[in-house]
């Protein structure tokens, strides 16, 4: 019996293990790590032997049973040179494959014909080489071809008209040749064959496309209209009047004669002058010249920026522009440097996308700032994951927290349910922004300064503390830029420049923070008319006049033993919120009298019902605190 017992459980032990390691896709994991350790690449990625490419892995997604890899994306990961023979063409159940906007040289990989349920191909903006195979049949599902901005060259295969389901189909700005293929293929809705070295007609099959399609080549449009019937000669004979041209008629046909002459005499001067011209009547060095300028147009704008973002390092983000302008947007809000985002990629990753306006430096001192704010890593500052700088647009990305900002669960709009947070939850806030801003002024030399420190830029991380974002903006703006409403309240009385902060005015924008966190009210709002209450007053007013417990927000005040904590914040808020800069004290004193106020003894409750808190006056407070 013993022996059945032991029997049973050395199978049931080797089904697990058969198990395991059919959750594992082995053979397309070696393929992967042979391929990313063959290859030069500058950013990292977090691919390893003791992981499954199934989990985490940045890039990859596996099927449904997770026994194979059927998506790889990595656009923008700085892969330099040929891909690795044997490496990705072993992956037989790949469906998608992504690595645009790289640096890949050489010709199309030979064994990507193993590929056989490969649907989508995304190789833009590389450096690719040679001709493409000339047999496309044996990626029968191809859906998707984009293989433009590269340097491919030879003629378009016509094995490409057998792709049944080819509905997107792009291979501008590349060298490609001779004429193109009759693609009847009827799924096509997307087709970009521009500036490439074409020639001869357009196929029938394809004239519904935009001539923008088509334009940089040396293409006429296929004529699809049959010949007019030649004119029978007349057999008519001239009437009597008609055989004697009257002198006007004859003076008319000299007139004419000469006019004809100088004009072909003129076309002849043209022709010699300005050389060989294409079949539409366009200068051949003219075209040249155009499509040259439209391809380094291309490349250039691919260097600014183009489907180009700057990632840091330690971003295991896999997605490019392209990616970013395909996301599923929704708006955040406005703020004073500009729009956010939240943006829901195709690969379920989810990050936050601010579009900067009026920016007000030249590109080197925009990238020099970014790489200041990307090299920063703290929990309770918002990690910058990567930039994008174009002539028109600037934008930085970070990470998407989904339990919201500060401003929205203290504020939330009329008729949303939302739970009021509790005292716990906001001394995490308080403490949590104060050692990220702290953290903050530490850096660059201890020089480095928030600029716009607020309750919209301050969100909960997994631990329900606080985490600051938007770090670094504020010198980047136009001095120009007028300051939002909603930012009044925040500034500091000796800011009269938005790019004229300072750490004091961090301090400043912080204690209004503490003020607005213990009050539940907005650093700014209408008392009727047209008059603006402002937190700081108000709150000094109610305190100069005699404590009360008018300045805390109800739901707190629901809440039992936590008077003198509450007090505890309020004069630290009031310190940070001192009209004079000098008298504010340092972040590090700040973050180590928040820390303090939870390790302080609480009183009892039958102590709190005996006693009454009570609270310095400002002016006293402001300067004890600031010592």
């Amino acid at each position: 019996m013993g022996c059945i017992n032991l029997i049973f459980s050395a199978i049931f032990f080797l089904e697990l293990v058969f198990l395991q390691v059919g959750t594992e896709p082995v053979e397309d994991k070696e393929a992967l790590l042979d391929f990313i350790q063959k290859i030069p690449h500058s950013r990292r990625l977090n691919w390893d032997e003791s992981s499954s490419p199934c989990g985490n892995w940045t890039g990859v997604t596996c099927n449904h049973d997770k026994s194979r890899v059927i998506t790889v994306r990595l656009p923008g990961y700085g892969f330099r040179g040929p891909i690795p023979s044997k490496t990705l063409g072993r992956l037989s159940a790949l469906q998608l494959l992504s690595l645009r906007s790289n640096q890949i040289s050489a010709p199309f990989p030979s064994d990507f014909s193993q590929l056989e349920n490969l649907n989508s191909l995304y190789l833009q903006f590389n450096a690719f080489s040679g001709p493409l195979p000339l047999n496309f049949s044996v990626w029968k599902d191809l859906s998707v071809i984009n293989l433009s901005n590269n340097g491919f060259n030879g003629s378009i295969p016509s094995s490409l008209a057998n792709l049944t389901h080819l509905e997107a189909l792009n291979l501008a700005n590349n060298s490609f040749s001779g004429e193109i293929p009759a693609l009847n293929v009827p799924s096509l809705q997307v087709l970009d064959l521009s500036n490439n070295n074409l020639t001869g007609n357009i196929p029938r099959s394809l004239q519904r496309f935009a001539s923008s399609a088509f334009s940089g080549n040396n293409l006429s449009t296929e004529n699809s209209a049959p010949p007019l019937p030649p004119v029978p000669p007349t057999t008519a004979q001239p009437s009597k009047k008609s055989k004697k041209l009257s002198e006007p008629a004859i003076l008319g046909i000299i007139i004419g004669g000469c006019a004809l002459g100088f004009l072909a005499v003129a076309v002849l001067l043209i022709v010699c002058n300005s050389g060989a011209e294409d079949k539409n009547g366009v200068p051949a060095k003219t075209q040249k010249k155009n499509k040259e300028e439209s391809k380094k147009k291309s490349v250039s704008g691919s260097q600014e920026g183009n489907g180009r973002l700057s990632f840091f390092e330690g971003c295991n983000f896999a997605f490019d522009l392209e990616d970013l302008l395909r996301a599923s947007a929704e708006v955040l809000g406005k703020g004073t440097f500009g729009t956010t985002y939240r943006a829901a990629l195709e690969d379920s990753t989810t990050v936050v996308v601010k579009r900067l306006k009026e920016v007000g430096v030249a590109r080197r001192e925009f990238e020099q700032q970014m790489e200041i704010v990307g090299s920063i890593r703290h929990e309770n500052v918002a990690a910058l994951r990567a930039y994008y700088y174009s002539k028109d647009e600037k934008l930085v990305v970070y990470d998407y927290y989904s339990l919201g900002s500060v401003s929205a669960l203290l504020h939330a709009k009329s008729g949303e349910h939302q739970t009021p947070l509790d005292w716990e939850t906001r001394l995490r806030i308080a403490i949590g922004a104060a050692r990220g801003i702290a953290h903050i002024h530490s850096q660059n030399g201890g020089k480095l300064i928030h600029g716009n420190i607020k309750s919209s830029n301050i969100f909960l991380n997994s631990q329900q503390c606080g985490c600051v974002s938007d770090l670094g903006l504020a010198t980047l703006m136009s001095p120009m830029t007028p300051p939002l409403k909603q930012t009044a309240g925040y500034r500091a009385p000796e800011v009269t420049d938005p790019m004229k902060v300072s750490q004091a005015s961090d301090v400043y924008s912080y204690g209004v923070l503490l003020l607005e966190l213990l009050t539940g009210k907005s650093p700014t709002r209408a008392s009727g008319g047209e008059e603006v209450v402002h937190l700081v007053r108000w709150v000094h007013s109610v305190v100069r006049e005699e404590w009360t417990a008018e300045v805390f927000d109800v739901e707190l005040l629901k809440l039992p033993n936590i008077e003198e904590e509450m007090v505890e914040m309020l004069q630290i808020g009031l310190a940070c919120a001192s009209r004079m800069p000098e008298q504010r004290p340092k972040m590090t004193d700040i973050v180590r009298r928040v820390e303090d106020i939870r390790h302080g003894n609480r009183p009892s409750s039958e102590q709190s019902e005996r006693s009454t808190p009570t609270l310095t006056p400002p002016e006293m407070g402001d300067s004890s605190v600031s010592k």
